[in-house]
């Protein structure tokens, strides 16, 4: 199926490893021109070979810290110079952060900014990029955040939906279309960390239909149709990608 993507160009965020990697070589594979942005400047370069020798667009790298106070900016003026237009944003960078019931302040805060302010601030950037064009297509990589425990980066995804939604009603007369996706528990170093040894099998076994963690392309082949112009009537929504996990305590 022609997703017509080819041509277009795009941004994304936490792009060296997991979901932003899969995501960021399906892209390319459709002949999308990607900024690819991560910390990690040898797994951005062994990227962008993997890319090439698939036989995919190759990707603009930008190493660098989202964490940083001036990354949005940055960020924003490298996908512009770079690209010209930038017609993708995918804001996938995030990490699990499991705290005791009274957790610790900087925690929090951290989990705020990485998990939300850092996301809200380079779309704010790119945003009068996309209105002035009439175009534009954003996607928030969320987390499961209905937990019987406390996890300062789900409680600032959840937030990140209630975000995306308001910017969707604001957005879809101007042609800007702004979407979230769910993943269950997919098989990262994000992830593998909580399931040591043979609890990811028994718990997979036990509470996913489908019987296993998904794949970080599962995620990006949900990411690419909805990024692209088939999806074109579908906005202000959460796609779920999960093996039918229903349960999201654990």
């Amino acid at each position: 199926m022609d997703l017509y993507l080819k041509g277009k160009t795009a941004v994304v965020t936490g792009a060296s490893q997991g979901m932003g990697r899969a995501i960021t070589k399906e892209l390319a594979l459709e002949g999308v021109k990607v900024l690819a942005v991560a910390r990690n400047e040898n797994l951005l370069n062994e990227l962008k070979e993997e890319v090439v020798a698939a036989g995919g667009v190759e990707p603009v790298t930008l190493v660098q810290d989202l964490i940083a106070m001036d990354a949005p900016q940055k960020i924003a003026a490298a996908a512009l110079a770079e690209l010209g237009n930038v017609d993708l944003l995918i804001n996938n960078a995030g990490r699990s952060r499991p705290l005791d019931v009274v957790g610790p302040e900087e925690e929090w805060q951290a989990a705020l900014t990485l998990d939300f302010d850092r996301h809200r601030q380079l779309t704010q950037q790119l945003l009068p990029h996309f209105m002035e064009r009439k175009q534009g297509s954003i996607l928030n990589i969320i987390s499961t955040y209905e937990l019987r425990t406390i996890n300062a980066s789900a409680v600032f995804k959840a937030s990140v939906v209630a975000w995306s939604k308001q910017l969707a009603g604001e957005l879809g007369r101007l042609g800007i279309r702004v979407n979230c996706l769910q993943p269950g528990l997919i098989d990262t170093e994000n992830i593998r960390r909580f399931f040591p040894g043979d609890e990811r099998r028994n718990f997979a076994e036990r509470e996913i239909p489908l019987g296993d963690f998904g794949e970080s392309q599962d995620v990006a082949n949900m990411a690419i149709f909805l990024l692209s112009p088939r999806a074109r009537y579908i906005t202000g929504t959460v796609a779920v990608v999960d093996g039918g996990w229903r349960h999201y305590a654990f």
